[in-house]
């Protein structure tokens, strides 16, 4: 698709909208790491150089999220995001901004933070031989990433992390 732009909106529960998928360069790797867990699928993979992040970008019809200039410059790098600073918690909430994106509570921590990944949910009965002791005895829901096997439960990490986007100024509705 030729001329996305690089400026756009779109409405996480707009039923005719397409989910906004982006693509992280090596530089983004906390980026990718926090939208992941508002649940926006961002792939990254550090290794890829400049010509493979853009093909794996266009093939997957992915939206660049780089602070590179020169890789914006790329004529096949039109669907892209430049983010324009180095703290995390301004480059989630542009993106969000700039995505017309709105996090909402009840789909929070819905992927792998490793994989991008939707969670599905796992039995108690199963995580409980695959968790520390203690997190076996006071968990009662788990889910698992189907690709790489990462078990994830709510816990106090999960408030820590909260708390966070709270005085990042990022806003979560419900």
């Amino acid at each position: 698709m030729s001329g996305w732009p690089t400026r756009y909106t779109r409405s996480v529960s707009a039923v005719s909208a397409p989910p906004t998928r982006f693509l992280a360069d090596a530089m983004l790797g906390a980026l990718a790491r926090w939208l992941r867990v508002l649940d926006v699928d961002v792939a990254y993979d550090p290794a890829l150089d400049d010509p493979a992040l853009v093909a794996r970008a266009v093939a997957e019809a992915r939206t660049i999220l780089t602070r590179d200039r020169k890789l914006v410059e790329r004529r096949l790098a039109r669907n892209h995001l430049l983010i324009r600073s180095d703290e995390v918690g301004e480059q989630v909430r542009q993106v969000l901004a700039e995505a017309g994106l709105r996090p909402d509570s009840c789909r929070l921590f819905g992927r792998c933070l490793r994989c991008n990944v939707p969670l599905a949910p796992l039995p108690a009965e199963a995580a409980r031989a695959r968790v520390p002791p203690y997190v076996a005895r006071t968990q009662e829901e788990f889910r698992i990433c189907p690709c790489c096997g990462r078990i994830y439960w709510r816990s106090t990490h999960v408030e820590r992390m909260r708390e966070w986007l709270r005085r990042k100024g990022i806003e979560i509705d419900g």
